[in-house]
C-alpha cells in the first residue's frame, strides 16, 4: 500500500473493491463527457437554456456520485472506525454532510 498516492487533507485512503473503483471511475468518465459537451455546447454559441438543461443533469450526475460513494464510506470506512472506537469519525462524517448540503 506504500504506493499508493496520498489524498484528502488527512492523508488517509479507501481499499475500494475492484468493481465500486469501475463503478466510480464510469461515472465520473460519463460527467467529464457532459462537461465537455457543455464547454462545446459554449464554444458553439447554443442557446443559454439549452446550456442550463445540461448543466442541471451534470449536477444530477454529481450528485448520484456523491450519493454512492457517501452511502459506500458510511458502511465501510464510518462503520469500520466506529467499531474500532474511534468515535472522531462521526464529527468528520456530519462535517462532510454539511460540505455536500450547501
Amino acid at each position: 500500500m506504500a504506493d499508493k498516492k496520498m489524498y484528502g487533507c488527512c492523508g488517509k485512503t479507501t481499499d475500494r473493491s475492484e468493481e465500486e473503483r469501475k463503478k466510480l471511475i464510469h461515472r465520473l468518465n460519463r460527467i467529464e463527457g457532459q462537461i465537455r459537451g457543455i464547454r462545446g455546447m459554449v464554444e458553439n454559441d447554443a442557446y443559454c437554456a439549452d446550456i442550463l438543461v445540461q448543466s442541471a443533469a451534470v449536477n444530477a450526475a454529481v450528485n448520484a456520485f456523491n450519493k454512492e460513494l457517501l452511502a459506500s464510506h458510511i458502511r465501510g470506512c464510518v462503520a469500520r472506525d466506529i467499531r474500532e472506537g474511534k468515535d472522531e469519525v462521526i464529527d468528520e462524517l456530519v462535517t462532510t454532510l454539511q460540505k455536500l448540503m450547501k
